[in-house]
């Protein structure tokens, strides 16, 4: 029914419960009632509590907002989870407290019969932030763990459903981790009870900027969530309707689901208060609903049934914001949204943050300089990585613990973690740290058929669960594939796995068919670079949208030390593997050489080896190999900066995370 009716018009959703709760003038004994008179803390602004102890307040405002045509009406619940109540040692009462608060929304809807209304279980954001520390001498410190709000996110919208809420919305988020946590807990939660519910989730944009408290611009937040099937995104909070338009807009262009929008009744005035005029503000979201920017309208702080009242006669008639048709493209998101065509240019995965491939970064996390090993992942950016691959797979380390410092490191680090991350471990717990520790929308590195079907789909149901693409290794029972038909068979088999067992979309899987040393002496070695080509032209052809990701490095090990023939060996493989459909790569970001200006004597030995032309490929490479010894390329460094006053060179050093000249 809910559907039907958003296809019809726009909905009105209810305005704020703080601001008509505070127009009751309550005391500490309205807070306490009876039940709560000698509890240990003061509970005045604990408004949640009201659903126990004020009922009848509680529903008298749900009421005035039916009265004038509220479609939909959160439950009183903003704070009603376990980390937000522990503030008033009331963490006890969480699920009664979401329970009795729907059941008061649900009696306040069903008693308007003359059309449906609908009860919205709020759960709001916490008080806590998964991605950012509350200690600015600490940034890798957290008071909150993903598994935490989890817990906390279940239990509440467990009452919320058994009071009767009809939707879920995950509302005010200021940071996406933990609205990722709230939607992993709501998905678990209705798995565990075989139902479907609509879920709604709204963003906060904290200023002008455009970005969530935790960084995220719009369209980022958005590619973070999108792997849940929304009933609707929208955006709430923070800032007035004029000042919200921007944010909204680009909201509305990239949503493939409906979108609502309920603004503060302007920003607030120098006493704290909010004092927009409904008029003034229904004036500004008709003109959103005559742009066809929303299917969902209401209001936040400061607004009241007189708001909703305007809001309602503002787009009486207009019809509702239409879902656009948006590309099938592969949507990642860091701070920063990053879209990957499976026919753009090649996407470079920077692969020096990894411990097993990375001498100097492994001696850094072994020796605990993560602040040195945060300039490795900013160095990788700074020469064309567009994701970073990150891995802690050492036997000396604690693994888990490592990938989760540093992950959060780099959430203090806005120029490192505007891209999106690729997690990678042998080691599936390593890699669901690495999940529980991401705001934005990340690629897992991997996971293969090595144990079966059944591993393979349980790693990839919590991998869409928690909302990454996923590289897929051309790896099954009986082993590695090593040439173009075990390949694509593979692959083949992983694709209609994931796409049809659970649901994966084909632009969000990246296959990688294993690039192997060339070159090694061994006859059997001799085709696999060329099986490789093969394998990502057959399988770019026949399954559309998705990806060819593979470590390029692999490929030269047997020249290792020498760094020129390697990079060249790189350049020239890179060059004939993207024609073929390869378009991602785990590779050292600015230390490629171009394909044109490479020697063409060491070109045509390398090419040789590559597509196995000659017989004494292998052992011509070796001779030239030996005159073509060098450091291979190295990446300038703009020092520029250096020749500024110290003010400049402060401000550059500050922005850039530029620690080595401070003393």
């Amino acid at each position: 029914m809910l559907q039907e009716i958003t296809k019809e018009r726009i909905l009105l959703i209810d305005g704020a419960m703080g601001t008509m709760l505070q127009a009751y003038k309550l005391e500490e004994a309205d807070f306490r009632g009876d039940r709560f008179k000698d509890h240990p803390s003061d509970l005045k602004g604990n408004n949640d509590l009201l659903s126990l102890t004020r009922p009848d307040v509680v529903e008298a405002i749900h009421t005035a907002y039916l009265e004038v045509g509220a479609d939909l009406i959160e439950t009183n619940t903003f704070n009603a989870n376990a980390i937000s109540q522990s503030d008033y040692a009331t963490e006890d009462l969480v699920y009664e407290i979401n329970l009795e608060s729907a059941k008061i929304a649900r009696k306040a809807a069903d008693s308007f019969t003359e059309s449906p209304r609908f009860v919205c279980g709020a759960l709001g954001p916490t008080n806590r932030t998964a991605s950012l520390s509350p200690d600015v001498n600490d940034p890798g410190f957290r008071n909150v763990s993903f598994d935490e709000l989890v817990v906390a996110y279940s239990e509440q919208a467990r009452g919320l459903l058994d009071g009767g809420a009809d939707i879920l919305l995950v509302e005010t988020v200021f940071d996406t981790l933990n609205c990722k946590a709230a939607l992993f807990a709501v998905q678990s939660l209705l798995e565990e009870r075989g139902e479907e519910v609509p879920i709604i989730v709204s963003g906060t944009i904290t200023d002008a900027s455009g970005r969530t408290l935790s960084g995220q611009t719009v369209e980022a937040f958005w590619h973070s969530i999108r792997h849940v099937d929304l009933f609707c995104v929208g955006l709430n909070c923070a800032l007035g309707a004029e000042q919200i338009r921007p944010f909204l807009d680009a909201l509305s262009m990239v949503a493939n689901t409906l979108v609502s929008v309920y603004p503060n009744a302007g920003l607030p005035n120098e006493f704290g208060e909010y004092d927009e005029s409904p008029e003034s503000m229904s004036a500004v979201i008709g003109e959103f609903a005559q742009s066809g920017l929303v299917n969902i309208i209401g209001g936040c702080c400061g607004t009241t049934p007189e708001h909703i009242s305007a809001l309602a006669e503002a787009v009486k008639g207009i019809p509702p914001r239409q879902i656009p048709e948006v590309e099938t493209v592969t949507r990642l998101s860091g701070l920063e949204p990053v879209s990957l065509r499976s026919d753009a240019n090649f996407v470079n995965v920077g692969e020096r943050t990894n411990v097993t491939g990375s001498a100097r970064f492994k001696h850094l996390i072994l020796e605990d300089n993560y602040e040195e090993a945060l300039s490795v992942a900013r160095h990788q950016i700074e020469g064309g990585a567009q994701l970073i691959d990150v891995n802690m797979d050492e036997g000396l380390l604690d693994s888990e613990a490592a990938m989760e410092k540093f992950l959060r490191l780099i959430a203090s680090e806005p120029d490192i973690s505007k891209v999106p991350i690729m997690v990678d471990s042998s080691k599936w717990t390593v890699i669901e740290t690495g999940l529980k520790n991401m705001q934005g929308k990340g690629v897992v590195n991997s996971i293969s058929l090595k144990e079966g079907e059944g591993p393979f789909l349980e790693q990839a149901r919590l991998i869409r669960k928690y909302g990454a693409a996923v590289v897929v290794m051309a790896f099954d029972e009986e082993g590695q594939a090593d040439n173009t038909e075990r390949k694509v068979k593979i692959c083949t088999r992983a694709y209609h796995i994931l796409t049809e067992q659970v649901g994966f979309p084909p632009e969000d899987i990246i296959f990688d068919p294993n690039v192997f040393a060339v070159a090694t002496g061994i006859r059997e070695h001799n085709e696999y670079a060329v099986a490789y080509i093969e394998a990502a032209r057959n399988l770019k052809e026949k399954l559309p949208s998705i990806h060819i990701s593979g470590g390029v490095s692999n490929l030269s090990f047997s020249f290792r030390g020498n760094n020129a023939v390697r990079e060249a060996m790189h350049s020239v493989f890179l060059y004939h593997a993207i024609q073929a459909g390869m378009d991602m790569g785990i590779v050292n970001a600015g230390q490629l050489a171009v394909y044109d200006d490479i020697d063409k004597t060491i070109k045509d030995a390398i090419e040789d080896v590559l597509f196995n032309r000659r017989e004494d490929a292998t052992d011509r490479l070796v001779e030239l190999a030996e005159s073509f010894k060098g450091e291979g390329k190295k990446r300038e460094v703009d020092l520029s900066w250096r020749d500024g006053d110290v003010e400049k060179r402060l401000r550059h050093a500050l922005v850039e995370g530029i620690m080595d000249y401070v003393v």
